[in-house]
This record gives C-alpha cells, structure tokens and sequence, in this order.
C-alpha cells in the first residue's frame, strides 16, 4: 500500500459533463437550479471525501433547443449557499480577470473563505470566449498576451488586498478603546498597466491565509502564470506521455518563483464511465451518444475548433485549421481535439464530436472500477498527476456510479483516504499556509 494517495475534484457541471446528458432518463434535468439538488451533490462529495467541488464559468454562451449547455447558475453564489450545507469539502468557482475588478473578487473569495471556514478556492480564467466581450459593453476580446498580462497583475493585486488586514489584527480592547491594531493594517497603494488600486479589504486575512489560487491554463501564458501564482491548475491532456511532459515544465518552472514542486498540485480532468462489466460501461456510453442531435454535435465541435460547422454534413471529415485563424491567441483545446481525431482514427465529425461529447479533450475513460483506477493509478504513479478532477457523465446516476464502484476501489489499493487530514481545503490538499508578507513589518513597528 503506497502512503501517497491523490487529490480529488469534483466537477459540478449539471445535468452532466455530456453534451446530451440531459436527454438521459437518468438525469435530474428538471432539479439543475434546485439547491436542495445541489446540497445533496455537495453533502455526497463529501460524504465520499473529495478535496473539493468545481463549478466551471463562461459567458456568452450559444443558446439553443437541443443543447442545456448555456444554462447555469453563478458559481461564486453556489459555492456561498453550499458553504453553509457542508462541513469538510473544498468549495472552488471560477471568477474571470478580464470582466472584473481585483477588489470584487478579493472580497467575494474573502467573505466565503470565513464563512466556510477555510475551504474556498478562486479558478483564476481570463475569458476565452469572444461573445463574452459583447456582454460587457466591448467590442471585442482583449488579445491573450494582454489577458495573461492582465491577469498576472489582477492576481498580484487581490493577494495584496486580502493580505491587507492581518488576521489577528481585530485585538477587541474594549477597555482601551481599541478594536484594531493598527500596526497590522497595510492599506495597498498598487499603480500598474492595469490597476491602480489605493486602500484595503475591509475583513482580515482568511483562516487559511487566502483562498487556494486554481488555475486552467495550459498555453504557454497559462503555465508561466500558473507557475508564478497558482496552487492547483486543472489541466487536459489524452496520454501519460503528454501529461508527463506537462507535469514536468511546470514543476520545473516553480524554482524561479521561490516555491517547490508541492506547492502545486497537478490535476487532469477524466471523464468517467463505470459499470461492473466493460460491456455494460461501453453500453452506457452508447446510449448517451445516441441522443446527441447532429446540429448539437456540430454546434458543440465548432465551439472547441473554432470554425463554424452549421450546415457541414456529419460525415465530413474535419476540415483543416481555418485560414484566419487568429496565429495571437492560442487554442490548446483545439489543437488537443485534433490531435485525439488523429491518434484514434476519426475520419468523421460525427466521430469526433461523439468521441468528445464528455470529456471535450479531457481523458476519457471506459471500463469496470479495476479498469479505471489502473489508468488513474498509472498517471498518479509515474508524475503525470498530483490527483484528478472527476467529470461525470450524468447525475446523480453517473456520480452515484463513480462514488460507489471507483472510490471503493482506490481505497482498496490505498490510494485515496478514509477520513480529511484537516478542517480547511489547504490541508487537505497538503498545501502549506501563505505568510502574510506583511507581518514582519507589523512586527518591527
């Protein structure tokens, strides 16, 4: 029995992470922005000891009548409501830098953190989808290298403001007449490309010294930035030869920053099909692909290749990168999808988009609970992952099936624990608590 066990997500993405899930008789469609429905999600998470639930976010999505994929509640106030229904687990939302300012989302994350108790975590997203600009009164995205750019500074200046207030600067001198400690308080007075930004947080640090910084990036940007500033980085990657090569740059990009290699934990999406035989899982998978509408499917493609594919007949080839693709902004899904249609032999967009309509570039995998966790295993073993952010394909069925058949199953091989390590989400990861950067002046004044 290995001592090293994983880290593991949950991605909350309802009714499931398949495209057509909703079509699926087993899916509670009718409950996806019912809270009791997504207490219980939480509370079984938990239950089962996952580190923490994710709820992904983008604007500016397509809406149409075969798809349930635009639809969805806003993540910071998801995980506000789950705070107060759960005790143990990790509770991670996905706020973007391009559309907002530092202190909105310094306060937010701020706010959640004390009121869980030390369990929230910020997925830091630029924005990659260009109708989201049209929504915020702009005529168009900013170009990547100015959406990292911003981002890396959007981060600097919401780590200063929640270090701003040192937490035991509340001293309660009722005697003295002195509420706060002044020494302890560190007004920012930030002025970059970006930001300028004068004052403080108005609440003291968080009881695990800030929020877990998540990111998704993998361009090169991303893992610069990641490097630089995140604490866990969802990821997607097909082969342990390619999530290698990925968990290796940027660990090794870490030394840089002053950090080591396990101050960021590595956490591939994998979209999960479990049954007790093979031939049940594949049937399964069947059964979902087959309520997937061509328009739905090639409306899906489109968003991950970024060309139109309205009207294409679905048994096309894919077409080749579109001429004015635009060279600035780096598609890492895309070039993933591609390489997948490549690699398996997909000669149709129907095979493609059937092949993707779960995992979207994620790794898929198929099988009995054995079959699974050897896959799991093989990556977490050999530095292809830190741990796992678990997609399932519909729920409550295929989270049921994933809690009661693969989590089983790697307690078995002692890969997973039995009980949490500690009370906040930075324990249970088994990441160290950030310095306030600030105490040692407070402590000299």
């Amino acid at each position: 029995m290995t001592k090293k066990q994983m880290k593991l997500g949950l991605f909350i993405k309802l009714p499931g992470q398949h495209v057509a899930s909703w079509r699926h008789p087993g899916a509670a469609t009718d409950s996806i922005f019912n809270l009791d429905f997504l207490t219980g999600i939480a509370q079984k998470a938990e239950e089962a000891k996952f580190d923490t639930i994710f709820f992904a976010d983008v604007f500016g999505s397509n809406v149409s009548e075969g798809s349930s994929n635009a639809l969805k509640l806003d993540p910071v106030i998801l995980i506000s409501a789950l705070a107060a229904a759960t005790k143990n687990i990790g509770l991670t939302a996905t706020l973007t830098t391009t559309y907002n300012e530092p202190f909105h989302v310094a306060r937010k994350f701020s706010a959640i953190d004390h009121l869980s108790k030390g369990r929230a975590a910020w997925n830091v997203v630029t924005s990659n989808n260009d109708r989201e600009a049209l929504l915020f009164g702009k005529e168009k995205h900013l170009a990547h290298a100015d959406r990292y750019e911003r981002a890396e500074e959007f981060v600097e200046v919401v780590k200063q403001l929640w270090s701003s207030i040192e937490a035991d600067a509340i001293i309660n001198d009722r005697e003295n007449g002195r509420y706060l400690d002044l020494a302890k308080v560190h007004p920012v007075d930030h002025k970059g490309k970006w930001f300028n930004v004068k004052g403080t947080l108005d609440s003291p640090s968080t009881p695990q010294g800030h929020p877990v910084i998540v990111q998704a990036g993998s361009s090169e940007a991303g893992k610069e930035l990641a490097a630089k500033t995140a604490e866990v980085i969802f990821t997607a990657w097909q082969t342990l030869e390619e999530a290698q090569v990925f968990y290796r740059d940027v660990k090794g990009r870490l030394a840089k920053y002053g950090r080591n290699r396990e101050d960021l934990k590595i956490m591939p999406g994998v979209f999960i099909t479990v049954a007790k035989t093979e031939e049940e899982a594949l049937a399964k998978r069947k059964q979902l692909n087959n309520y997937i509408s061509p328009e739905v499917g090639l409306a899906y493609l489109s968003n991950f290749i970024r060309q139109d594919l309205s009207g294409f007949d679905v048994d096309a080839p894919l077409p080749e990168p579109g001429e004015h693709e635009d060279k600035t902004n780096p598609q890492v899904r895309s070039s993933i999808i591609r390489r997948i249609a490549e690699r398996e032999n997909l000669h149709t967009l129907r095979e493609v988009y059937e092949h993707i309509a779960g995992a979207r570039g994620h790794r898929e995998i198929v099988g009995t609970p054995e079959q699974i966790v050897d896959q799991l295993e093989e990556w977490f073993l050999n530095e292809g992952a830190d741990g796992f952010n678990i997609m399932p394909p519909t729920y409550p069925e295929g989270f049921n099936d994933i809690v009661e058949l693969v989590i089983p199953e790697l307690r078995r091989r002692g890969l997973f624990r039995t009980e949490y390590e500690g009370a906040t989400l930075r324990e249970n990861l088994g990441l160290k608590v950030p310095e306030n950067p600030n105490k040692k002046q407070s402590q000299t004044v």
